[in-house]
């Protein structure tokens, strides 16, 4: 089995990257990175390719919304893009996949719901596929909370995409929903393509689940790869088709720069990846 290589999520470092892209992507090459995963990066395509370039490196994974008809903002809610814009500016780059990165919790508390999720990112594949790319989606714990005939709604929801959809799979998130997270990855098999490498003490109880009150990353205590709570060495060790295993963190410890390094490290000195 040919290892992954690594990635970063850029949405770790977002400050950094709004206020200065060119410097905070070379700080990236200067630890040893080569691949990112970008995010935000419908509306930036050309300016995200040329920084991307000038570091020497690639973005081969990407998130945005594809299954949402509204995003999220401070400022409100606003449409989410056409499938078809996203694509474009995704091939722009240099994209092999377009991820979505997250669906709201209440839609995964019925089967119809779950249903509508995976029949939307089959038709995002189709659609995809115009441009020369695929499509995958990386989960939270929302998708743990309920389950139908003894499957959870993220079982269910691999089952009924089609088998050209790809999973990436959030470790640090798959054990706040409860799961066994080597077993998850195991039993997904070649399904899972991209992983985030992501550690720190798991809350206890899912903050998606109904009643749960709000949630803030701010609450979140993340630590670097292989110090917490997150199995993350077993869970490599039994992925059968990763290729690319993207640190991430939702909330930084310390310096954002350092922080990334120890988790490369983790993964670049146990031989996780290439």
């Amino acid at each position: 089995m040919t290892l992954p290589v690594a990635s970063v999520q850029l949405y770790t470092l977002a400050k950094e990257f709004t206020a200065d892209m060119g410097g905070s992507l070379d700080k990236l090459t200067a630890i040893g990175l080569r691949n990112v995963e970008a995010f935000d990066f419908v509306s930036r395509p050309t300016q995200i390719r040329a920084a991307l370039d000038a570091s020497g490196l690639a973005s081969p994974t990407g998130h945005a919304p594809l299954l949402s008809d509204t995003l999220w903002t401070p400022d409100g809610e606003i449409p989410t893009p056409a499938p078809e814009v996203v694509f474009a500016a995704a091939a722009e780059i240099g994209m092999t996949t377009v991820i979505d990165p997250f669906v709201a919790p209440e839609r995964w508390l019925t089967a119809d719901g779950v249903a509508d999720i995976a029949d939307r990112l089959n038709r995002a594949a189709e659609k995809a596929a115009e441009f020369g790319l695929s499509v995958g989606y990386h989960n939270h714990a929302q998708e743990f909370v309920a389950s139908f005939d003894g499957a959870t709604a993220y079982e269910r929801f691999v089952a009924l995409t089609d088998e050209r959809v790809q999973l990436e799979l959030d470790l640090f998130w798959a054990l706040t929903g409860g799961q066994d997270v080597p077993a998850l990855v195991s039993a997904l098999g070649d399904r899972l393509v991209a992983v985030h490498v992501k550690d720190g003490v798991v809350p206890a109880s899912n903050p998606w689940a109904p009643g749960a009150g709000s949630f803030g990353s701010d609450s979140l205590d993340q630590r670097h790869a292989g110090t917490a709570d997150v199995p993350l060495a077993e869970a490599l060790k039994v992925g059968t088709a990763i290729r690319y295993a993207v640190i991430e963190y939702d909330k930084a410890p310390g310096d954002v720069f350092e922080d990334i390094a120890a988790s490369y490290a983790f993964l670049r000195d146990g031989g996780y990846v290439q």
